[in-house]
């Protein structure tokens, strides 16, 4: 009766083992590749997997999109500048059976191609375009990836460049360099508004040349606001016509003076 009871329990835990070793349970987000012999048979799951044991194998593959950081790589720009990029890449297995058949290692191995990719890509483009057109940048790197991670039923569905890092005087160059285009455009736009404000004042002074009036009427508007203010000038308002006979005869002097001169000057040249 002992006996009969010791082979009953090792025969219970012969199928509780063999059982284990054959039934696997797999999330919706999970496939099984099962290989038979070594031969690679079917794809199976989610759900209840029945194995045939010490004879089937399985491979768990997970669907799920994978962010892969790629590590910090040392790039040289096309311009021959050195910079320290850092991105990040989101795949996911869209053939499982390709996954495991064709490559080893499909992670590592796409960590590896993007790698190379960010560097070649990277490097023929210019320091301007790597600040500026990320996007563009973004678009090649996940095209190339792609193309080369596809025979393994690896989709790349997008890649991001995080941080670039260039060197502190390369940062001091280019704040030079947005300084001085900040100056261009503030010259440019005092030289517009003062080639506009010329045009206006030419338009008002025609406009006063018409009617002398006017400009008796400016000069009383401009001693208003002078007076408005607080301060200490002193202003004495003198009319315009009694200045303009000393303005004409200080002319008539400096005409004088000058023809005075011009006879000298050819006396001289003929003695």
């Amino acid at each position: 009766m002992t006996t009969v009871l010791v082979v009953l329990s090792v025969f219970v835990v012969l199928i509780a083992v063999l059982v284990g070793m054959s039934v696997r349970v797999l999330r919706e987000y999970e496939r099984a590749v099962v290989f038979r012999l070594g031969r690679l048979i079917t794809l199976k799951g989610p759900g209840l997997v029945i194995l045939v044991p010490a004879i089937d194998r399985m491979e768990r593959v997970s669907l799920r999109t994978v962010t892969l950081k790629i590590p910090v790589q040392e790039v040289i720009t096309r311009d021959n500048v050195p910079v320290k990029v850092t991105a990040v890449t989101y795949f996911r297995v869209v053939d499982a059976d390709r996954s495991i058949v064709e490559v080893e290692d499909f992670l590592a191995a796409t960590s590896q191609i993007a790698q190379t990719t960010l560097r070649s890509i990277l490097g023929k483009a210019e320091l301007d375009s790597l600040l500026s057109e990320r996007e563009r940048l973004n678009e090649d790197l996940q095209k190339v990836i792609d193309q080369q991670t596809e025979p393994w039923g690896v989709k790349v569905t997008t890649v991001e460049i995080k941080d670039v890092e260039i060197p502190a005087n390369m940062q001091r160059a280019i704040a030079r360099q947005a300084e001085a285009e900040r100056e261009r455009r503030a010259k440019i736009i005092n030289a517009d508004a003062e080639f506009q404000a010329s045009a206006k004042l030419a338009e008002a002074a025609e406009v006063i040349s018409r009617n002398p009036t006017t400009l008796q009427l400016r000069y009383l508007q401009t001693l208003h606001e002078i007076g408005s203010e607080n301060n200490s000038t002193v202003v004495f308002p003198l009319p315009l016509d009694l200045v303009r006979p000393f303005m004409g005869g200080q002319a008539e002097v400096s005409t004088a003076a000058q023809e005075h001169a011009r006879s000298v000057w050819n006396a001289k040249v003929v003695d």
